[in-house]
């Protein structure tokens, strides 16, 4: 009698790396435009987390945005270099080159690629509403730290989502966030404080406004 096949069981993620190596924050997302947020939340993260760098890391399409309103790669990096003047901010398209999707597969091929470096997982509050529906969301809880920063009128989903309640348990008190990027996963902070008020879609939409086709760099 034939067993059934069993399905092939993705590549798992690669855990923390050892401590002496530099703390590097990955901070992913379409920069459709970049904008003035998007490095306020890099500055805060790299002073309160005590980071080396940041690095922004521009989707060549997040799988769960629609292709609709979406500047060219191209456009959206170079708007991400204009505003990305920190000296520790670096701007990559490494998923672009090594033809990453999702997040989960960006992560353990950096891993592969840096096994010294401590990563941390950088987001806004925003991501939560959606969080669950990453490919293996939860394998990215258990592969390394992740800081949240607190956005506008996202308060109540980050309440609500459903990743924070999984794990609760290994939360770190904000006060205590300098030590997240030596923690071991899971673990995650949530920042509140002085927020940014930019957005993307409002640039967006300002653009047309103007008569413009898309907004320029942030």
């Amino acid at each position: 009698m034939k067993r059934p096949r069993s399905r092939a069981r993705p590549a798992p993620l690669l855990r923390a790396a050892p401590a002496s190596g530099p703390k590097i924050g990955l901070f992913g997302g379409s920069f459709n435009p970049a904008h003035e947020g998007h490095l306020h939340v890099s500055l805060q993260a790299l002073k309160r987390l005590g980071l080396d760098e940041i690095w922004w890391l521009v989707s060549p399409q997040n799988p769960l945005k629609s292709t609709r309103g979406m500047a060219p790669f191209e456009e959206r990096l170079a708007s991400a270099r204009r505003l990305a003047h920190h000296p520790l901010i670096r701007v990559s398209d490494f998923e672009r080159r090594f033809h990453s999707q999702y997040s989960a597969d960006t992560i353990r091929q950096l891993r592969r690629r840096h096994p010294r470096h401590r990563f941390v997982w950088i987001m806004g509050a925003d991501n939560l509403a959606d969080f669950e529906h990453w490919r293996r969301w939860q394998d990215i809880f258990q592969a390394l730290p992740i800081a949240i920063f607190d956005r506008r009128t996202y308060a109540q989903s980050a309440s609500a989502s459903k990743a924070l309640k999984r794990f609760v348990r290994h939360r770190l008190p904000e006060r205590a966030a300098c030590m997240l990027a030596s923690e071991q996963p899971p673990v995650w902070t949530y920042f509140h404080g002085r927020l940014h008020g930019a957005s993307a879609s409002a640039i967006r939409a300002g653009a047309s406004v103007t008569g413009n086709e898309r907004g320029d760099g942030r």
